[in-house]
């Protein structure tokens, strides 16, 4: 009997010890379960945590991107956000974009003003009453000198895509209207804007205005185009060359005169003179000395 006993005893003293065993097993099980669920928490967090750092940085550099300044317009400086077609940032680095999209054009209409002397004997003239007639003849192509106090640009006029805009300039052109104006706004990298009869301060405006001509192409470096502010058919006088990457990325609603073929140089010249201020005139006098139209 006793040896049944002790050797009762041995069994139950293992089925203890194998029950512990159980016990320590599913207790570190359990640990190990709890430090990976914490692990993978940590990660998601994590994950969250930079995704929420990189969405941040995003809207920031969007919002930069979406900062806006003067547009290149034709009124009195300085030209406010708030009264002109909002354009890219000239300081943003490196140069957003505008991608070129296309626009319906708005059919263009004449006006009734009398045309000047093809052979530029007008007298000078920069105040009237209405826009042109169509003073250019479509079976012609047109060219502009155009002189300033840094050397000459010789800039082909793309009449046949934007015959309105060409129109207009040539009509002004030998009236000398562009005779003798200052340029009064150049931004570096951006455009040099000419043509306000009456200095700095003036208005600069022809008394008149026509609607705009949707640019068929995209603006590059040399273009030569009508200013204008935010309002539609609000072209006036003023042109501007596009000088940098900011004026390429204009959007399309300012109307092509033509580009220069010669002189690249000299509005790089022009351009030098810019004030760091911006909208403040330039740090020494640039100006149009006289405009001359060829037609072949």
């Amino acid at each position: 009997m006793g040896t049944e006993k002790r050797e009762r005893q041995k069994a139950n003293r293992q089925l203890r010890l194998e029950e512990l065993a159980k016990q320590q097993q599913k207790q570190q099980m359990k640990r190990r379960g709890l430090r990976i669920g914490m692990l993978v928490a940590g990660v998601i967090a994590l994950t969250f945590i930079v995704f929420l750092l990189n969405r941040g940085k995003s809207t920031k550099e969007n919002q930069a991107a979406a900062t806006t300044v003067p547009a290149v317009g034709d009124s009195t400086p300085p030209i406010s956000v708030d009264t002109a077609t909002t354009v890219v940032d000239p300081n943003a680095t490196p140069a957003p974009t505008v991608p070129f999209t296309t626009v319906a054009a708005v059919p263009w209409t004449y006006g009734a003003g009398e045309c000047p002397a093809a052979d530029g004997s007008s007298k000078q003239t920069q105040q009237f009453d209405k826009a042109f007639k169509q003073c250019i003849d479509a079976a012609k192509t047109y060219s502009a000198t155009i002189e300033t106090n840094k050397g000459n640009l010789e800039v082909a006029l793309e009449s046949g895509d934007y015959p309105g805009t060409v129109n207009n300039f040539v009509a002004l052109s030998r009236f000398h209207y562009y005779d003798n104006t200052v340029c009064h706004r150049i931004i570096k990298g951006f455009v040099v804007q000419c043509g306000r009869p009456g200095g700095q301060e003036a208005e600069g405006r022809p008394g008149y205005t026509i609607n705009e001509e949707i640019p068929k192409r995209a603006y590059k470096i040399g273009d030569v185009v009508m200013a204008k502010t935010s309002a539609p058919n609000s072209t006036g006088g003023q042109i501007f060359i596009v000088t940098g990457d900011q004026g390429v990325a204009l959007p399309p609603e300012y109307s092509i005169v033509g580009s220069i073929t010669t002189g690249l140089d000299v509005a790089s010249k022009m351009e030098a003179a810019a004030n760091p201020a911006q909208d403040t005139a330039p740090l020494e006098e640039i100006k149009i000395t006289k405009v001359t139209i060829t037609e072949s």
